[in-house]
C-alpha cells in the first residue's frame, strides 16, 4: 500500500462515518439506545465501539495497549461521542501525516487481547480499521431499517470514489 492510498482510505473511512452520523443524528434517544440484538446491542453502543476500535489501535500505535474499550456511558449522548470522535480523527490524521511513505511500512508490537503480544505493519492495521467500520456500519444502516428509518445514503467505497471525482471536474 502506499502513502496515498493509505490517506485515500482515511479520508473515507472519515466520509462513511460522517454520513452515518447524519443519518441519526434526528433519532430519539430511545431509538439509539434500544437493544436490538446485534453485535453490539443498541445504535448507539455499536457506534460507541467504532469510536472505540479506532481509539484502541491509535494508542496501540502511539505504544500503550488499553485492556478494554471504552462503555457507552463514558459518552452522555451523540454530541459528546461527535466531539471525542472529531478530536480522534485529528489526532489520527496528524500521526499518520507523521509517519511518511517509509512508515506506513513498519510494523508497531503491541499487546492484544489476553496479554498476547503481537505486530503488525501498520498500514495493515489501517486496513483493518476501516474494514471493522464497514462491517459494523453495515449493522448500523440494518438497524435503522429495523426501526423503519431512512439509512445513509450510500456508504460504498465506489460512492466515495464516484462523489470525490465530480468534486474534481
Amino acid at each position: 500500500m502506499t502513502f496515498h492510498e493509505l490517506h485515500t482510505l482515511l479520508d473515507y473511512h472519515y466520509w462513511a462515518r460522517d454520513r452515518m452520523l447524519t443519518a441519526i443524528e434526528s433519532l430519539p434517544h430511545d431509538q439509539l439506545t434500544t437493544d436490538r440484538g446485534n453485535s453490539f446491542p443498541s445504535i448507539y453502543d455499536t457506534l460507541v465501539h467504532l469510536y472505540g476500535a479506532e481509539w484502541i489501535w491509535y494508542s496501540r500505535w502511539n505504544g500503550t495497549s488499553p485492556t478494554e474499550l471504552p462503555k457507552s456511558d463514558a459518552f452522555p449522548d451523540l454530541d459528546s461521542l461527535r466531539r471525542s470522535w472529531s478530536d480522534m480523527e485529528r489526532q489520527t490524521r496528524e500521526f499518520v501525516a507523521s509517519l511518511g511513505e517509509d512508515g506506513i511500512q513498519r510494523p508497531i508490537a503491541y499487546t492484544g487481547p489476553g496479554g498476547k503480544h503481537q505486530a503488525q505493519i501498520f498500514w495493515q492495521m489501517f486496513q483493518h480499521l476501516v474494514n471493522h467500520g464497514s462491517y459494523h456500519r453495515g449493522q448500523i444502516t440494518t438497524m435503522l431499517r429495523q426501526i423503519k428509518k431512512e439509512p445513509p445514503k450510500s456508504l460504498d467505497l465506489i460512492a466515495f470514489y464516484r462523489e470525490r471525482a465530480a468534486a474534481n471536474l
